[in-house]
């Protein structure tokens, strides 16, 4: 497949007047999929009323077919199509924080999508994109739009055009070049079904944020103890995981320094990935930085891009910090854990 690349300045106010949207959403409406960035990640985007786009989202992805993809929207009438209600707390939710990185699981109306795209649930996931690309796309649709992350199925999410290349190019039909994305992990998940709505997947709106809205949310268990069942499918499938096998340690600086001089000495390439604060402490064969400590947002946005960065080297095991699971710090540990297939050396 000829994977068509097109090029869009996020900061012009008028997105519609770009040809190159109106391209990216026609190919949406011939039921072929297109990646676009978002504040969070790039999504690989297709028409969810359709069986045939969202299998080739499946089928591009890699991607198991029981995980339920979250559909975009542009405009919240575009609700009423295929949701059967709104509870109020899920309201007031959608006022404070779309368009943003927050999901709802919200009740489906039957026959309204296709069950490819939530399958064997009565629920679906649905967000409202907070960039004026993304934005622009789906309106010129005229669709909801199923769109997960525009990677290979287990690889670090894309946070650029050329991350989706590296991953998707030939698979897809297009690739709309945004720029970099600012959050840099995903949107928090939230179920708001049940009377206290549940924190599925924490992202970059925090549960401290959710709280100060709407009062008491609670935490799916299987976040914090991974013998849990997870209540969302696409919870059990590792995720964002460079080609070498990574490890958490939750230890000081010099720990983690004698982890990696006795792997050196074993004749392994390691790689370190830290923060910008400790880049110069590490003799290591690879020591990438992802943002800075003291400020966790900018470890989120970085996160997937250093993850990646170390297939670009041949390193043999790769060592990470840990971060404080507080705001979005849980989000990056939660992403950090998948990747490393909750591997953590304590001191």
């Amino acid at each position: 497949m000829n994977t068509k690349r097109w090029s869009v300045d996020k900061y012009v106010d008028d997105q519609s007047s770009y040809p190159q949207i109106s391209q990216a959403a026609d190919f949406l409406k011939r039921n072929e999929v297109v990646a676009f960035p978002t504040e969070t990640v790039y999504g690989l985007g297709g028409n969810a009323e359709n069986d045939e786009a969202v299998m080739k989202i499946f089928k591009a992805k890699g991607r198991p077919s029981d995980n339920p993809l979250i559909i975009h929207i542009a405009e919240e009438e575009q609700l009423n199509a295929f949701v059967e209600e709104i509870p109020e707390k899920a309201a007031q939710l959608m006022k404070n924080f779309w368009p943003g990185p927050l999901t709802l699981i919200l009740k489906k109306r039957e026959g309204s999508l296709s069950n490819l795209a939530t399958p064997g649930l009565s629920t679906v996931a649905v967000r409202m994109p907070n960039h004026p690309v993304a934005l622009a796309i789906i309106k010129a649709s005229g669709l909801p739009i199923a769109a997960p992350s525009a990677n290979r199925s287990g690889r670090p999410s894309p946070t650029t055009a050329e991350h989706v290349w590296e991953d998707l190019n030939g698979k897809i039909a297009g690739v709309v070049d945004g720029g970099p994305t600012g959050v840099g992990v995903e949107s928090t998940v939230v179920d708001c079904t049940a009377p206290t709505p549940v924190v599925l997947r924490p992202g970059g709106v925090t549960k401290e944020q959710l709280e100060a809205v709407i009062g008491e949310v609670s935490v799916d268990p299987a976040l914090v103890d991974k013998s849990e069942a997870p209540k969302s499918p696409g919870m059990k499938y590792r995720h964002y995981a460079p080609d070498a096998p990574l490890t958490l340690v939750n230890g000081t600086k010099e720990f983690i320094q004698e982890l990696v001089d006795k792997k050196k000495a074993e004749g392994l390439t390691v790689g370190i990935l830290t923060t910008e604060e400790n880049v110069d402490f590490y003799r290591a064969d690879y020591v990438i930085a992802c943002g800075k400590r003291e400020n966790l947002e900018s470890v989120a946005s970085s996160l997937y891009d250093a993850l990646r960065k170390f297939n670009n080297t041949n390193a043999d095991v790769l060592f990470s910090e840990m971060f404080p699971q507080e705001g979005v710090g849980h989000a990056i540990m939660n992403r950090l854990m998948k990747a490393a297939g909750h591997r953590v050396i304590n001191s």
